[in-house]
């Protein structure tokens, strides 16, 4: 941030530069913005960048609510929470996670994935309090059926707008942090993977007018990674310590099955059944069976390919665990005892008779008679 103590100046915009101050330029960008909204002129325009657009009045039995749809003015909104985001990551990154890798000493492999998974383990949980609590206000805990039901969910309440904006704006903020961040070469594409999943499945629930699913599944899918960033940090502060990856790789798979279960309940049988099963883009509706089919196959997809990588890597676990009881059970080899040292006679041995070293044999001295 701009109060942080710098030790070494770069050349200005340099490639340096605007790694070491990338935070400070984001800042600068979001308080130009914050500004705009101080005069009557601009603050049209700052508002664009600040709250979700489209909204519309919906009339209930009561009184009128505000709801939101989405559209291209969506994307001033994310790019505003990008920066945000950027400047937060930075925040947590300087003033809690470089704290503590100091204090454990880690190897530079170590440090990047202790790095990652802090990072992570925050926004986890964030997630999965904000999201559990957008789940229970809004009752689709309680009413299973409204996942389906009243297809399709063209107008969001504020809050799931919101919710949906700002994780889309986390995960593309993902993407220009491995430049930031310096992560190394072979980190990348497993990186990249998982990113690319969340925007896929993210942007596709919020744009198909799955949202409410999609909250259900989301929520599932960051408790389930909470747990295992968790476990990882854990890991990192006592290498003995692997309760928690046990009790992750149960979660793990039940997880997977939940999640195939609702995609299947939702997609395949809740609207399928709908009366209003036709292409309509304006409308919002992509309640069709090609579409249901594409859904289901990504989703199916994707979780299998999940358990795929979660059983090879357990595998090559317990591979590694086997390996190192079966050395211990062997044990070290035992030492062996030095050769004693023979006190040999002088001159050398032949046919058993000891010669003296000019090849005479020895005389036996005569003992004096007193």
């Amino acid at each position: 941030m701009a109060f942080r103590r710098r030790t070494k100046s770069y050349p200005l915009f340099s490639q340096e530069f605007v790694i070491h101050n990338h935070a400070d330029i984001g800042f600068c960008l979001v308080l130009c913005v914050l500004i705009g909204l101080m005069f009557e002129v601009t603050a049209k325009t700052a508002f664009l960048f600040i709250l979700p657009q489209y909204n519309v009045s919906v009339p209930t039995a009561d009184s009128e609510t505000v709801h939101y749809h989405y559209g291209p003015k969506d994307l001033v909104t994310i790019l505003f929470y990008i920066f945000i985001t950027i400047i937060l990551h930075a925040v947590v990154q300087e003033y809690i996670l470089d704290k503590i890798s100091k204090r454990l000493h880690l190897s530079k492999v170590k440090h990047s994935k202790f790095n990652e998974s802090g990072q992570l383990v925050i926004f986890h949980l964030s997630s999965v309090v904000w999201c559990f609590y957008v789940v229970v206000t809004e009752g689709y805990l309680t009413n299973p059926r409204s996942l389906w039901e009243d297809y399709p969910h063209v107008y969001l309440p504020f809050q799931v707008k919101f919710f949906y904006l700002c994780q889309l704006a986390y995960w593309l903020h993902a993407l220009p942090e491995l430049y930031f961040q310096k992560v190394r070469k072979e980190e990348i594409p497993r990186q990249l993977q998982y990113i690319c999943l969340y925007l896929v499945h993210i942007a596709g629930a919020y744009l198909l007018n799955l949202s409410r699913l999609g909250l259900i599944l989301l929520l599932l899918q960051y408790c389930t990674e909470f747990l295992f960033h968790m476990a990882r940090l854990f890991y990192f502060a006592d290498e003995n310590n692997e309760k928690l990856f046990n009790a992750w790789a149960a979660v793990f798979g039940v997880t997977r099955l939940f999640i195939l279960t609702l995609a299947v309940l939702a997609i395949g049988f809740g609207l399928a059944r709908m009366e209003n099963q036709a292409f309509d883009p304006e409308k919002g509706n992509f309640n069709t069976l090609l579409c249901r089919l594409c859904v289901l196959l990504l989703v199916c997809a994707a979780q299998a390919w999940l358990m795929w990588r979660f059983i090879h890597s357990q595998l090559r676990h317990w591979r590694e665990y086997w390996n190192e009881q079966s050395a211990k059970r062997r044990g070290p080899a035992a030492p062996r005892l030095p050769a004693r040292l023979i006190k040999r006679e002088s001159g050398y041995h032949e046919n058993g008779v000891v010669k003296a070293e000019n090849g005479t044999s020895p005389r036996t001295k005569k003992l004096k008679s007193p």
